[in-house]
């Protein structure tokens, strides 16, 4: 079997997603600042900016899907890059500038969101021109660890940086990675062929081809209801989190930073052990239990409490949480593709992601209203309880059927 490191373009395509993973990790945490702290943001309005960072998923995915899969992937992914990183430079100088204020932030927040739909639609399909089939599950779960890994040292020097430089300015090292990432991307020499413009069937036609592709599909449907399920869920605590642990459990900026360092450090373990997981599961046995332990994984933030103890139970939660995520999806990511022909593959990805993320511009501000009227605790059991429903439900559905054999089938007829 070849390796990873043999295979034409995946070190450097590899090499600009971890570039740019850092990045990310490191706006992640300084927006959430900026947010909560620096422009003294209700819950409510926490949700408002994390939902214009998802929205564009929920309004154009489909219609993303479609057209990625008109165009040679790595065009797409190179533009898009360059893009974020100009409009990532743009917040700290509106903050320079006097110009930053909530409603600022959230046009500057979906605008990039539109940008990542279309990067996302483009580099998960782009995978499988790089790599063979039997090396899908490595590839993607590589990509998964180098998130991880960013994951696990990125939040914590983002404290550094926020606490040195300021949130705003912090802001400007996503935007120097995602310009990396953008020239790394340009070097890289792999096929990626001109799609058969003689296929297209109407804009319309072909966003119903791929709905209808992953809805009707005897186990993708499953799996896509309810991993939108989960995103809704885990977004209504992740936003409550973030005001809950900043001024109920009082843990600080830099407790924040340690949190999301355990889950980057859960990531990393959980895709280290994810190939072998399914070699010994399968693949819907795997995405059923890491799904299951990703939901009751949120026990320890539900019943936190303010004290020495809570740093550690909130460590513990994201610490779990991100491991069975980083466990089940890269199989489940690699299954998918396997399953979808390579003309679907955009449209595919596009559908999934853009309900998923849609989700998550829904649990945001329902999470900080819920927050705000009724308190963080409650939203918090919320987003557990419903976490758990939709694991449940995937267990009891036709995923249990998925194996890592299953080859694309013919599309049902509408």
């Amino acid at each position: 079997m070849p390796r990873l490191v043999d295979v034409p373009g995946y070190a450097r395509f590899w090499t600009a997603s971890a570039v740019s993973a850092f990045g990310s990790q490191v706006t992640g945490l300084a927006l959430q600042i900026l947010t909560a702290v620096t422009l003294s943001a209700s819950a409510t309005e926490v949700g408002l900016v994390n939902a214009a960072r998802w929205a564009p998923y929920l309004l154009f995915g489909l219609v993303a899907g479609v057209l990625v899969d008109r165009c040679r992937r790595k065009p797409v992914l190179v533009a898009m890059d360059l893009g974020r990183a100009a409009l990532l430079g743009a917040i700290p100088l509106l903050y320079a500038l006097d110009r930053l204020d909530i409603a600022t932030l959230c046009a500057c927040v979906f605008a990039f969101g539109v940008l990542c739909l279309f990067f996302d639609a483009a580099n998960h399909s782009y995978v499988p021109q790089l790599v063979p089939r039997e090396l899908l599950n490595a590839g993607y779960a590589r990509v998964g660890q180098a998130d991880a890994v960013a994951g696990s040292t990125g939040p914590l020097i983002a404290g550094a940086l926020i606490k040195l430089l300021g949130a705003p300015v912090a802001v400007l090292v996503d935007a120097a990675s995602c310009l990396a990432s953008g020239l790394l991307l340009t070097s890289v020499r792999a096929p990626d062929p001109v799609p058969d413009r003689g296929a297209r069937r109407g804009l319309v036609n072909e966003l119903r081809e791929g709905v209808a592709w992953v809805y009707r599909h005897r186990t993708l449907a499953s799996i896509a209801l309810t991993s939108h399920l989960m995103l809704l869920f885990n977004t209504v605590v992740s936003t409550v989190f973030v005001v809950f642990a900043l001024r109920d459990l009082r843990i600080g900026d830099f407790g924040l930073g340690v949190t999301y360092a355990c889950a980057g450090l859960g990531g990393v373990l959980g895709g280290a052990f994810s190939g072998r997981v399914a070699k010994r599961l399968d693949v819907g046995a795997t995405l059923i239990a890491g799904r299951l332990l990703a939901a009751v994984g949120w026990l320890p933030l539900v019943l936190a409490h303010r004290g020495p103890w809570a740093l550690v139970s909130v460590s513990a939660a994201f610490f779990v949480v991100s491991a069975a995520i980083s466990l089940e999806s890269p199989v489940e990511m690699s299954y998918r593709q396997a399953v979808t022909p390579d003309r679907l593959r955009g449209r595919m990805n596009a559908t999934i992601r853009s309900f998923n993320w849609g989700m998550v511009a829904i649990g945001a501000p329902l999470g900080g209203l819920l927050a705000d009227h009724v308190g963080y605790r409650f939203a918090l059991s919320v987003g557990l309880t419903g976490a758990v429903l939709q694991a449940l439900a995937l267990a009891v559905s036709r995923t249990r059927e998925a194996r890592a054999t299953d080859e694309h089938e013919p599309l049902v007829p509408a």
